[in-house]
């Protein structure tokens, strides 16, 4: 869209040279969706104010039921102030639709033959240039950071049976409009129904993961489901209880300030005092680089802000490797304890690693690469010190 050649690199000031040089790992370039830092360009803006060009779409095999109003009304504004939560304020998420009717697709959904494509396939090309036609006369694309379509629910299955919801971002092959490329774009067709019966409070949490793509995150969930991060991060599981953003995540996107990350590369032991994620201000993230595509990031996860089921709080560590592409694991989370079968009773969720943290007096350690971490103590406010060795 307008802005989206500018890409999500509020980190670009920092150079390999710097202090947290280490920390700033990279994949190969053929990596889709790296976690490494900075984000390149040509995904949306990730803080400052971002405004999502949202249209209700509809067709005459499926037209839409009710208001399409009440369809925008179950995203909104839920997923603005999940934004504004978990980027501190620092992101401000405005969707506008300047088109509040229903927009008819000229084609029968049936006729798109919608498939999860990428990075367009032929359905969602035919489709996007049919959207970009029909709003063109009301609808100034370059006004726009990124696109949410809407789809009325009754096109295609349920969530429950196929999930259709895609997100296409970054993409240099995406159809143009008023002179701009339609590079990140975002397609829902359901909310989130996952069963457990928190589908009208939850549901909308679809929509904030597939916008994470258009700033440049990768899916953490595997063939395997959430088995290697679990509900710790909505790029993971989204559904069910609510959850936060990973660190790591919060660092990429411009949520966190670099004064608020330690980048432990010395060999050595150091000791740093983390404060809650959930918590404005304070030490928020350890990375303990161990080549220059993978590391340890350590954070503190509490009760709290997006992390509103959290079973038990403590000092999350998991492993990030910027040469895997989104969807094959890029992140793993290791689990204090293993083979217990978690503290949750959240229907639904990747139960095993929701007790996954690291409390006082517990330490994980890779003798291989040499670096230990313990978790050394808390204060009464909730803080937790931890010690780094590294060899």
């Amino acid at each position: 869209m307008g802005s989206a050649t500018a890409g999500a690199r509020p980190l670009g000031a920092l150079s390999r040279s710097s202090a947290h040089g280490p920390c700033l790992i990279s994949g190969r370039a053929e990596v889709q969706m790296s976690e490494g830092i900075p984000t390149p360009g040509g995904y949306a803006r990730s803080t400052g104010t971002v405004r999502a060009l949202t249209l209700m779409i509809d067709f005459s095999d499926a037209p839409g039921k009710g208001r399409a109003l009440d369809r925008f009304n179950e995203f909104f504004p839920q997923t603005r102030e999940w934004f504004r939560t978990s980027s501190y304020g620092r992101l401000d998420y405005r969707p506008e639709t300047p088109i509040a009717d229903w927009l008819r697709m000229p084609k029968s959904f049936q006729a798109y033959g919608i498939e999860r494509g990428a990075p367009f396939d032929p359905g969602y090309r035919r489709l996007v240039q049919d959207i970009v036609a029909e709003a063109d006369p009301k609808v100034d694309f370059r006004e726009y950071d990124l696109l949410n379509v809407l789809v009325t629910p009754n096109a295609g299955p349920s969530a429950l049976d196929t999930v259709l919801s895609v997100t296409f971002a970054g993409n240099n092959e995406a159809p143009m409009a008023d002179g701009v490329s339609v590079a990140n774009a975002s397609f829902v067709y359901s909310r989130q129904d996952d069963g457990s019966g928190s589908y009208e409070k939850t549901g909308y949490r679809v929509l904030p993961h597939e916008n994470g793509h258009v700033f440049g995150l990768p899916d953490l969930y595997t063939q395997e489901g959430g088995a290697a991060v679990g509900h710790w991060d909505i790029m993971s599981e989204d559904w069910g209880a609510n959850n936060d953003l990973l660190g790591w995540h919060k660092w990429k996107l411009g949520w966190l300030d670099t004064t608020q990350v330690t980048c432990a590369s010395a060999p050595g032991t150091t000791e740093h005092t983390l404060t809650p994620l959930a918590r404005p201000g304070g030490p928020k993230l350890i990375f303990i680089p161990l080549d220059r595509h993978t590391g340890y990031a350590v954070e503190l996860r509490t009760r709290d802000g997006n992390d509103e089921t959290v079973c038990r709080p403590g000092v999350l560590i998991y492993k990030v490797d910027a040469d895997v592409d989104t969807g094959h694991g890029p992140v793993t989370v290791y689990d204090s304890r293993r083979d217990s079968g978690g503290c949750t009773r959240s229907p639904n969720v990747h139960a095993e690693l929701s007790d996954a943290t690291f409390t006082p007096g517990e330490s994980f350690e890779d003798r291989g690469r040499g670096v230990r971490v313990v978790v050394a103590g808390a204060d009464l406010e909730g803080n937790h010190v931890v010690r780094v060795t590294r060899r």
